[in-house]
């Protein structure tokens, strides 16, 4: 065998592996899109609704930090 010919069983080993695990991570990336959108629906999230006026005060603690004005 040549050398060409004697590397194409690895090459095809590789191209199946990289099938297998590419079908394995579309599957887990598509079951978590459906977890993410039942719990939309459900109302619900993994860590709770966002306390938005607190977030509001953090970007300005934030904002005042960077401008020089506190700290």
């Amino acid at each position: 065998m040549d050398g060409a010919a004697s590397l194409l069983p690895y090459a095809l080993t590789s191209v199946g592996v990289l099938t297998m695990l590419s079908l394995a991570g579309l599957r887990a990336w598509r079951g978590w899109l459906e977890l993410r959108r039942a719990e939309l629906l459900a109302g619900t999230s993994g860590a709770g609704a966002p306390d938005l006026p607190g977030l509001r005060a953090r970007v300005k603690r934030l904002e005042a930090i960077a401008s020089g004005l506190d700290g």
